[in-house]
């Protein structure tokens, strides 16, 4: 009851119902108004007194404290992210998809089945179930090189690069190459350490090696199992170059494997082939949630000690629920489970976006790169692509820009459409609106 009144009295304070020196009834009084005991009152009003909101002396009336100002009514906090009705965003899988029985199923096992000590401090590399589970999985699936002893978990690959770039830059590192174009995060990340960015040339082969022995790096950032944006695969000649390369100079590649188990056509992690020069990060983003913030780093075993250093000083390691559940979800086949079921519905949903682009906009040239949660959409060339996404946004469609992706800016106007989020119907609304901005935008 005490409780109720310190807070009924505080946001009167705050919202400024009880201005700054405000006399209050004494507490036999505001006792016998309210019908409750003198104790009651006197021991909120001693709380409020001692959070600075109330003054009271012997023998003087109870005012409010004369350095507290009214705090005008905050709205809603809105979202950083811009919301749209459709949304074509490339990182976004299947939201509606997420397996939340069965994760909660995982979730209540593995709190059932856990030590006592699970929930306190414990190894920053990640719980040692994850760990194992996550080594087992990867040899099988992905074809890596993977000993639980060095498996870091992270929260995803953003931290697991950059932990890796503040090693590099302390470590004398000056710039780090990145595929042009790129994700637009990897440049961020790289950037913030205090790296400089050398771009390096993607064709339909991957990361042009040539021009990347060129550059002097020392390391690279790759994307070979399904190139951002281009969707391009790195050829054999191109993967057996790239190592050979890491490993004349001992220089490091870090493989970004955001959605290889989603791609038609899968082939191994760069990492198996190298592991001494190749650190491997992946996450959970695309083959479940973005919002599960759980990520899994294979790093060289040179490296790894540096990297669980510096993990354990930045936060400790993540959090436990997310890691127990996931390592049961993973060891009960349940990942390998939903992630077939979402290859087939992204490849339906892949072709339902490209019929609508060939009905609606004909002269727009989808890449011919198969599966993975995103399409390469080259735009003709009188489309100005700043016009089209501000067009777009307010015709209710996100769309991601091909120009947001490059470093250098020599790129032609294209889109990187994503087709995982959205149902059918609404990829098929979504491209009509995007016609009808289209027109609005080449007319404007």
């Amino acid at each position: 009851m005490y409780q109720q009144l310190e807070r009924t009295v505080r946001n009167a304070i705050r919202d400024g119902r009880l201005p700054a020196g405000a006399r209050l009834p004494s507490s036999r009084a505001l006792a016998a108004e309210l019908g409750i005991s003198r104790g009651v009152v006197t021991s909120a009003y001693d709380q409020l007194a001692a959070e600075g909101y109330l003054e009271t002396r012997q023998g003087a009336p109870v005012r409010v404290a004369r350095a507290v100002r009214a705090q005008p009514p905050r709205a809603p906090t809105p979202s950083l992210l811009e919301r749209f009705a459709y949304d074509f965003g490339p990182g976004l899988p299947d939201l509606a998809g997420f397996p939340r029985d069965r994760w909660l199923r995982s979730l209540r096992s593995a709190w059932r089945e856990s030590a006592l000590d699970a929930v306190g401090y414990g190894d920053p590399r990640g719980v040692p179930e994850l760990r194992e589970a996550l080594a087992d999985y990867l040899r099988r699936v992905r074809g890596t090189v993977a000993d639980p002893e060095h498996v870091l978990v992270c929260t995803g690959f953003r931290q697991g690069l950059s932990l890796t770039c503040r090693w590099l830059r302390a470590n004398g590192i000056e710039h780090v190459a990145l595929e042009d174009p790129g994700w637009h995060a990897h440049r961020l990340i790289v950037e913030e350490a205090g790296l400089a960015v050398t771009p390096v040339p993607v064709d339909a082969e991957g990361i042009d090696v040539v021009e990347l022995a060129r550059t002097g790096a020392e390391a690279v950032v790759v994307t070979p199992a399904h190139q951002f944006p281009t969707g391009a695969v790195l050829g054999a000649r191109r993967r057996a170059a790239l190592i050979e390369w890491a490993e004349r100079g001992d220089r490091l590649v870090i493989e970004d494997d955001y959605d290889a188990e989603l791609c038609r056509d899968r082939v191994g992690a760069l990492q198996g082939l190298a592991p001494d020069r190749v650190l491997y990060i992946g996450s959970a983003s695309k083959r479940l949630t973005p919002g599960m913030r759980l990520g899994w780093m294979l790093p060289p075993s040179w490296l790894s000690w540096a990297l669980i250093s510096a993990k354990a000083i930045e936060d400790a390691g993540s959090e436990i629920a997310g890691q127990l559940a996931l390592a049961h979800f993973i060891a009960g086949g349940e990942l390998e489970r939903h992630l077939r079921r979402m290859r087939l519905r992204y490849g339906r949903r892949r072709e339902a976006l490209l019929a609508a682009l060939s009905g609606a906009l004909p002269d727009w040239r989808p890449s011919e790169a198969t599966g993975g949660l995103h399409v390469l959409v080259a735009l003709p060339n009188n489309l100005d692509e700043p016009t089209l996404l501000a067009t777009a946004a307010r015709h209710g469609v996100g769309i991601e820009g091909l120009s947001l992706h490059s470093y250098t800016g020599e790129c032609a106007p294209g889109l990187v459409l994503g087709h995982a989020y959205m149902a059918e119907p609404a990829i098929e609304r979504g491209v009509q609106l995007l016609r009808e901005a289209a027109i609005a935008a080449h007319g404007s």
